[in-house]
């Protein structure tokens, strides 16, 4: 569907905001959807747009209404994972399952098809069925040594599941991995591993120190008075 230039313009311009903002701020993101689906509610990436809006700010319902219209509107199955996962978001675990075995999930991408076995492994974890969600898990991409986009979420996830079931060592492990192929920082698999080996990160510039008294105007020059620093800061 095409827009008169001005309105064309007024639509890009918040789809923009949304992109921008939907990490740092998905409340903001979110307004500005509301406002470019007023605008051009036809337009099948305004809908996808504000999908994604909505199931950043776990609006689970309203996110599946917009990706079964940007669906409809395209006849794309790029976004039957995320609908499977509003299901999950939703409390419907089962109906997440039920679309990870339709015949759709076959015509997905391969980073679509991993997804959606994330999305499966967590609706076997919602229902209780650890064990389950761990064999969704295990498959050909998990394996390879080759590092994809989608490998960091593939291995934490993983690496979740069997600390999940007490298999901490294995967990370990694969958070381990998993961070060998977070470069971005995706995932927060150091802080899990740091966890698991019983490592605390302390604040050096805690409440204690700003407690402190200051120095004395009479003083000594180089020497501390109290316990630490007039600037509240750390030693050296």
């Amino acid at each position: 569907m095409s827009l008169p230039k001005t309105l064309a313009e007024d639509v890009a311009r918040n789809l923009v905001m949304v992109a921008r903002l939907i990490d740092e701020d998905p409340e903001e993101a979110y307004a500005y959807s509301r406002i470019a689906l007023r605008l051009a509610s036809r337009v099948a990436a305004v809908r996808e747009a504000a999908g994604f809006a909505a199931y950043a700010t776990q609006k689970y319902a309203e996110a599946l209404a917009e990706f079964r219209a940007a669906r409809r509107m395209t006849g794309s199955v790029d976004l039957w994972p995320v609908m499977a996962d509003c299901e999950r978001g939703l409390g419907r675990p089962e109906r997440a399952m039920a679309m990870a075995g339709d015949p759709e999930v076959q015509k997905l991408d391969k980073a679509g098809q991993v997804e959606m076995r994330l999305v499966a492994a967590g609706a076997r974890r919602d229902m209780g069925q650890i064990d389950a969600a761990i064999v969704t898990l295990q498959s050909p991409e998990l394996a390879s040594s080759s590092v994809q986009p989608w490998t960091p979420r593939l291995r934490y996830a993983y690496a979740d599941a069997l600390l999940e079931a007490g298999r901490e060592d294995e967990a370990r492990e694969w958070f381990g991995k998993a961070l060998e192929a977070d470069k971005d920082g995706s995932t927060d698999a150091s802080d899990r591993l740091a966890e698991l080996d019983g490592v605390e990160f302390v604040d050096v510039l805690g409440d204690d120190e700003t407690d402190e008294a200051p120095l004395t105007e009479d003083a000594p020059e180089g020497r501390d008075d109290q316990d630490g620093p007039a600037d509240g800061s750390a030693k050296a």
